[in-house]
């Protein structure tokens, strides 16, 4: 019997609440000054919080494949981040976590921004139409889907496979190229946006908001990006509502401080740092309503509670809203090197507290967890067997995650950048390789506009004396630098690290 399984007599319900681009140092439970997170600090107090908590990629889709899947987004093409018409990069039938909770008799439901796309490989979805495959096809009973990301089009909700609130007599196109010479974009209507861009984000306006790609019709579907935060909590609460009495597994997938980030009216200027500051209050103000749903369903104390992010922090990621500006002594990373997009620690190392009143003993704990291994760990707790071919690259760490004394978390943790580029970290104990095959850096400072640098193609740090990775000890430590790069390798070749 598993550790965990000593604890747990009952199956726990299972919410996970993955945040968007949410740093290290983001919230005040991580050491924050400069905004107040009391609903996240509540519960980190009430549960672990982990200092060594990680995504394993740097970028949405990668970390979001991996979480669901359980094997590393680098084994599989295509799993960069999603285009607005991309088609579903995680197999239909694919063993997922959601898959796991309904083995083990759970309902679940996605709700929140999928970003992993939808429909057939070389169609993608039909808009207009049934859209599948999509989170039904891997599991989930219930998904109410921002389907890309909302820098991207189109900005509508997707309700189980079907566009929300869709007339059939204004139908949805979403393409690549701009539909006509008088449809407008951030280029030609730039003087009519309420936020401007910085780069790249110029395609269909909607909401005084241009983004990227573009898109036609359906007036009646879309939102307003204010409102998103609002929405989910409603249709999360009435899932739990719904779902009281049975085991489930709710993943709430925030998209809070993603850009553009437009919080809602009653949040602007909640902060001295911008709308990103505010969208941090935004999504504490979630975690609180969830709670608070818990406490007032009596589920509290039957419900494991994650909270983690799908990757590190960015500041101009396109849009011209102050978070740069208006930073001032703010580290969004907290003490660690590089952000969104990097494989240094700031770019997947990020707030990660688990909470089950009464079974979680409230501290700190300083075990390697990743999301990845939240599959795994999941079938542990109920007893559900794994297949030999399914989640790879997930661990169970449940008794990490649970906190039951003597437990471990994982011995090795392989970060990715974005989408299959070579570039790698590797961290084993407190040794931790870069491999950057493309020998750049990006985002490396996040504190600065966003840019590459040219870093050397392998660095070696010792994250126990130099948590920042500072400094490159590749050449006094040669022996354990190319053990490190064979295991790495090795491990890359294996196509699994799950025994």
């Amino acid at each position: 019997m598993s550790a965990a399984l000593a604890v747990a007599a009952d199956k726990p319900n299972l919410l996970v609440i993955m945040a968007d681009d949410l740093g290290y140092g983001d919230v005040s439970a991580y050491g924050a000054t400069a905004l107040h997170t009391p609903h996240i600090d509540r519960l980190a107090a009430d549960g672990l919080r982990f200092t060594s908590g990680y995504c394993t990629a740097s970028t949405c889709t990668p970390t979001r494949y991996s979480f669901l899947t359980g094997s590393y987004a680098f084994r599989r093409k295509g799993t960069g981040i999603a285009p607005p018409n991309g088609h579903l990069v995680v197999p239909p039938g694919a063993l997922t976590i959601a898959g796991i909770a309904k083995a083990a008799g759970y309902r679940s439901a996605v709700i929140g921004k999928w970003h992993l796309g939808l429909g057939l490989e070389g169609k993608g979805p039909d808009w207009n139409g049934v859209i599948a495959p999509g989170p039904r096809e891997l599991g989930f009973d219930y998904n109410f889907l921002l389907p890309t990301t909302n820098d991207r089009v189109p900005q509508v909700y997707v309700e189980n496979d079907r566009v929300l609130n869709l007339d059939s007599r204004d139908p949805l196109w979403v393409g690549n190229n701009r539909p006509g010479g008088e449809h407008p974009t951030g280029i030609s209507h730039r003087d009519t946006l309420k936020m401007d861009w910085s780069h790249g984000h110029n395609g269909t306006i909607h909401n005084g908001i241009s983004r990227i790609g573009f898109y036609t019709g359906g007036k009646t579907a879309r939102f307003r990006d204010e409102d998103l935060a609002d929405k989910w909590i409603e249709k999360s609460n009435a899932w739990l509502e719904a779902n009281r009495t049975r085991p489930f597994f709710l993943f709430f997938a925030s998209h809070d401080l993603h850009v553009p980030r437009m919080p809602h009216e009653r949040f602007q200027g909640a902060t001295t740092l911008g709308y990103r500051g505010d969208s941090i209050i935004q999504l504490d103000w979630c975690v609180g309503e969830l709670m608070k749903t818990l406490d007032r369903l009596g589920l509290a104390e039957k419900t494991l509670v994650v909270l983690c992010s799908d990757n590190g922090p960015v500041m101009d990621d396109g849009y011209k809203d102050g978070a740069l500006e208006k930073r001032g002594n703010h580290r969004p990373g907290g003490p660690f090197r590089g952000g969104k997009y990097s494989v240094y620690e700031g770019g997947t190392r990020t707030p990660f507290i688990t909470r089950w009143k009464g079974r979680i003993k409230p501290g700190v704990s300083t075990q390697v967890v990743a999301t990845i291994d939240l599959a795994a760990s999941l079938a542990a707790i109920t007893g559900t067997p794994l297949p030999a071919g399914a989640c790879l690259d997930s661990f169970d760490v449940s008794g990490a995650l649970l906190g039951v004394p003597g437990a471990r978390g994982r011995a090795h943790l392989v970060q990715q950048d974005n989408g299959g580029t070579g570039n790698f970290g590797f961290r084993v104990g407190d040794w931790k390789l870069v491999r950057a095959d493309t020998e750049e850096a990006n985002n490396e400072i996040v504190e600065r506009p966003l840019q590459r640098t040219s870093v050397p193609r392998f660095q070696l740090f010792d994250l126990a004396k130099d948590p920042a990775e500072t400094s490159n000890v590749l050449a006094q430590n040669p022996v354990i630098g190319d053990r490190l790069k064979a295991e790495l390798a090795a491990l890359i070749a294996a196509g699994r690290t799950r025994p």
